[in-house]
C-alpha cells in the first residue's frame, strides 16, 4: 500500500481513530484522578576541605572533595544516615523504605550534593530532607575523621534549606493527557489498518479495481429516503439520486457504442444490492430520455417491480412463457413515457428452465424489435442460476453491487460465473454508496431551478426521436416476425465520466 492507501484508511476509519483517542484521553485523565498526590522538597549541601594552606594545597583539596562526593552520595540511602532520621521524626518505616523515597545526586565536576524526598505530605518531605542532609553531615564528619584522633578535613553545610513544595510533584496531568490521547491515537491508527486489511468488502471503486477491470457504469448514493420513496419518479429531478440513473443510462450508452445491446439484464450477486431498483429506474430513465423502454420482471423467486410500481403481477412473464396469454395483451403501461412493463406472473416451481428456454428466447427477440431497449431485472447469480442462463440471451449484462455488504470472492464468483456461459458483461453498478468521504461517487453536473431547463437528462421531442412514432398510452403490438436490424437510438444526457 502506498500513501494514498494509508490516507484514505484513515479517512474510512477516522471515526474508530478518533473513538480510541478519546479513550486513551479519558484513561490518561481517569489516571490523574486515581493516583494519590505526592510531593517533592529537595536541599543542597557543599562539599569542602578544611585547609588554609597553598593555592596548590586548595587545588589538591578541591579534587579531593570532588573525588569523594560520589561516595556521599551513595551514603545518603545507606541505614547509616537513614536510621538516624526514623529515631529523630518517629517514623514508622524501615531505612529500607525510606531509601525509596529518598534520592541523593551530584553534577559532574561539582561538590554539590542535592538530596530529593519524596512523600505523601508536604510538611513531612521538607522535614525529612532537612533530616536527611543533617544526618549525612554528622555521619561524614564520622567516617572521615582521622583514627588518630582531630577534627574531620571534610566539611558538609546545607546550603540550601529543604521547605515544603507548594504544589503536588506527581501526578503530572498535563503529561499523563498527553501521553494517553498519544497512545490512543496510535492504537486507533493501528486498529484502522488491521480493521481494512482483515476487511474484505467491496466499499467504493478502489475495492472493486481489486477484483475486476469491468467499466463502473455509475454509483448510486445511499439516500435514506429511497426506502419509502424507491422510484426515480419521487425524487427530485436535480437531486443527486436522480443525476446519479441519468449518469448510468447516459454511461450504458458508451458501453454499448455498437448498439447490439438492445436488451440488458441488470442483477447482483447476492439478494438486497439493489438490483430491482436499479432496474425499475434505469428504465424510468431511458424512457424520460424518449425511449420506448419494456422492463421485464424476470426475478421469478422474488419479484419486487410490480410491487415498486403498483401493479399487478398475477399475470405476466410466466403467463406469457406458458403460452396462457400473448404478451401483448400482458404488458402494462406506466407513467407518462413510453414505458411498458411485463410482471413476473405467478411464481412457478421451475424458474430456471422457463427462463433458459426457447420461449424466453423467443419472446425477447420479440420485444427487441419493437422496443428501443428491454430491461430485465434477473435473480442475484449466487443463490440461483437463473441470471447465468438467462444472460444467454440478453445484448448484455450490468451487475449491481450493493456496497459495504459485498465481499470481494462473492463478486469474483458471479463474474466467474457469467464468464463461464460467455455473457457480455456491459459494467458494473455501485449501489449503496457513501454520500461522502472516500468511497463517495461525485458527479459533475449542472442543477436548474424548476423553470428553468436541466442540462444532464433532457427529454428529446417525440418527433426527433429516429425510431419510433408512437405516442403515451398507444398500444403495443409485438410483431411475431423476425426481429430486424436497426439502428441503435441515440442517448442524450450526460458527458462520460467513467
Amino acid at each position: 500500500m502506498d500513501i494514498r492507501d494509508y490516507m484514505r484508511i484513515l479517512r474510512r476509519n477516522w471515526i474508530l481513530i478518533v473513538a480510541v483517542a478519546l479513550a486513551g484521553l479519558l484513561i490518561g485523565g481517569a489516571v490523574s484522578v486515581l493516583t494519590k498526590p505526592t510531593y517533592t522538597a529537595d536541599t543542597q549541601l557543599f562539599v569542602a576541605i578544611q585547609s588554609s594552606g597553598s593555592v596548590q594545597e586548595l587545588q589538591q583539596g578541591n579534587t579531593f572533595s570532588q573525588a569523594r562526593v560520589q561516595s556521599y552520595v551513595k551514603t545518603v540511602e545507606s541505614p547509616v544516615v537513614l536510621q538516624p532520621v526514623i529515631d529523630s521524626l518517629g517514623l514508622s518505616t524501615s531505612a529500607e523504605d525510606l531509601a525509596k523515597r529518598v534520592t541523593a545526586s551530584t553534577e559532574l565536576n561539582t561538590v554539590l550534593i542535592t538530596i530529593t524526598v519524596t512523600d505523601d505530605s508536604p510538611a513531612q518531605s521538607a522535614a525529612i530532607a532537612q533530616s536527611v542532609a543533617s544526618s549525612l553531615v554528622r555521619a561524614v564528619d564520622v567516617l572521615e575523621k582521622p583514627k588518630t584522633g582531630g577534627s574531620s578535613p571534610v566539611s558538609l553545610s546545607v546550603i540550601k534549606p529543604a521547605t515544603p513544595p507548594m504544589a503536588p510533584s506527581a501526578p503530572n496531568t498535563r503529561l499523563n493527557l498527553i501521553i494517553g490521547i498519544l497512545l490512543g491515537l496510535v492504537f486507533g491508527i493501528a486498529s484502522a489498518v488491521l480493521r481494512a486489511t482483515l476487511d474484505n468488502r467491496i466499499r467504493g471503486e478502489i475495492d472493486l479495481r481489486q477484483v475486476t477491470d469491468a467499466p463502473l457504469l455509475g454509483g448510486i448514493s445511499f439516500d435514506q429516503d429511497a426506502v419509502r420513496k424507491p422510484l426515480l419518479t419521487q425524487a427530485s429531478p436535480q437531486s443527486p439520486r436522480a443525476e446519479s440513473f441519468r449518469q448510468l443510462r447516459t454511461n450504458l450508452q458508451f458501453a454499448n457504442v455498437t448498439g447490439h445491446a438492445k436488451t440488458v439484464l441488470i442483477t447482483s450477486s447476492l439478494p438486497g444490492e439493489g438490483k430491482s431498483t436499479t432496474a425499475t429506474n434505469l428504465a424510468i430513465a431511458l424512457a424520460q430520455a424518449g425511449q420506448t423502454v419494456c422492463l421485464v420482471d424476470a426475478d421469478l423467486r422474488r419479484p419486487m417491480v410490480g410491487e415498486y410500481l403498483g401493479l399487478d403481477r398475477n399475470a405476466g412473464l410466466t403467463t406469457a412463457l406458458v403460452r396462457s396469454a400473448d404478451v401483448n395483451d400482458l404488458l402494462q403501461p406506466w407513467g407518462d413515457d413510453e414505458m411498458y412493463i411485463l410482471t413476473s406472473g405467478q411464481i412457478p416451481p421451475n424458474p430456471s428452465e422457463l427462463l433458459g428456454s426457447k420461449e424466453m428466447k423467443d419472446l425477447i427477440q420479440r420485444l427487441e424489435q419493437t422496443f428501443d431497449t428491454v430491461v430485465i431485472d434477473a435473480p442475484p447469480l449466487l443463490p440461483v442460476t437463473d441470471a447465468a442462463v438467462l444472460s444467454q440471451h440478453v445484448g448484455g449484462v450490468v451487475v449491481v453491487v450493493g456496497t459495504q455488504k459485498l465481499r470481494h470472492h462473492d463478486l469474483e464468483k458471479s463474474l466467474a460465473a457469467l464468464s463461464m456461459v460467455g455473457s457480455n458483461v456491459l459494467g458494473v453498478v455501485l449501489n449503496r454508496l457513501p454520500a461522502k468521504g472516500p468511497d463517495s461517487y461525485g458527479y459533475s453536473y449542472y442543477s436548474y431551478d424548476a423553470t428553468s431547463p436541466t442540462r444532464t437528462g433532457s427529454k428529446r421531442p417525440r418527433n426527433e426521436h429516429p425510431s419510433t412514432s408512437r405516442h403515451p398510452g398507444d398500444p403495443i403490438d409485438v410483431a411475431h416476425n423476425e426481429p430486424e436490424q436497426r439502428p441503435a437510438s441515440t442517448f442524450p444526457g450526460n458527458r462520460l465520466t467513467l
